[in-house]
């Protein structure tokens, strides 16, 4: 189990507080400059440990596995990984010049979770979306455009539950590949209120990701 204590900067206008890892006596062996400033620090606080979150208590709506269409920042496609390991996803074909968990950068932000994800690598992701599509699985694009319907909508709800969805994200500027678009039932979109048109893509992989697997039970007919 890790234990942390805050440093609080002893530099009067500063005052900079953050937490660093220490040992079971709650020594710290972390540098004591400021990181703002570069004065003294000192630990305040007893230690303390941070938790994880309870198990589901239950049952996941569908079975989800996802598709990475050139997805090509690494930060991006770590944090997907990272999600998808914590939504138990069933597989994770990485399409293109998307990164895999072989890159060496990829625990920065999967921290882990890129050795418990399976996964494929297919340069091109089209024959990947139709093999999966003939296998049985519905295709769930996260995009915009004419077909698109949120992914708060009742029926979306109604569709999700019991199905097996592959969950397809695309290029964080061209988007998903037209002929994978071609292959999908549904195109979901994610309410946007402020003045951007869209989100982060492994924000809005994660939002899309939990909705399916653990939304509210679906309203009746």
């Amino acid at each position: 189990m890790r234990q942390f204590r805050a440093r609080a900067c002893t530099a009067p206008d500063c005052g900079l507080r953050f937490p660093v890892e220490c040992d079971a006596e709650g020594r710290s062996t972390v540098a004591e400059a400021c990181p703002f400033c570069g004065a003294a620090t000192v630990l305040t606080d007893a230690a303390y440990t941070t938790d994880e979150a309870p198990r589901p208590h239950t049952e996941a709506r569908c079975e989800l596995a996802a598709l990475l269409d050139n997805v090509r920042s690494l930060r991006n496609v770590g944090s997907i990984v990272r999600t998808a390991d914590g939504v138990g996803l069933a597989h994770l074909v990485l399409g293109g010049v998307t990164p895999t968990p072989d890159h060496p950068g990829m625990a920065k932000t999967a921290l882990g979770a890129e050795r418990t994800i399976a996964w494929t690598h297919r340069p091109d992701a089209v024959p990947a979306a139709a093999e999966h599509a003939a296998a049985g699985w519905s295709l769930w694009a996260l995009e915009g455009g004419a077909r698109a319907c949120s992914l708060f909508d009742p029926d979306t709800a109604r569709a999700s539950l019991g199905a097996r969805i592959l969950l397809v994200v695309g290029h964080e500027v061209s988007g998903i590949d037209p002929r994978i678009l071609e292959l999908c039932e549904r195109v979901l979109f994610i309410p946007m209120l402020g003045h951007k048109g869209s989100l982060n893509v492994s924000v809005a992989f994660g939002i899309a990701a939990y909705v399916l697997r653990f939304g509210g039970a679906a309203p009746p007919p």
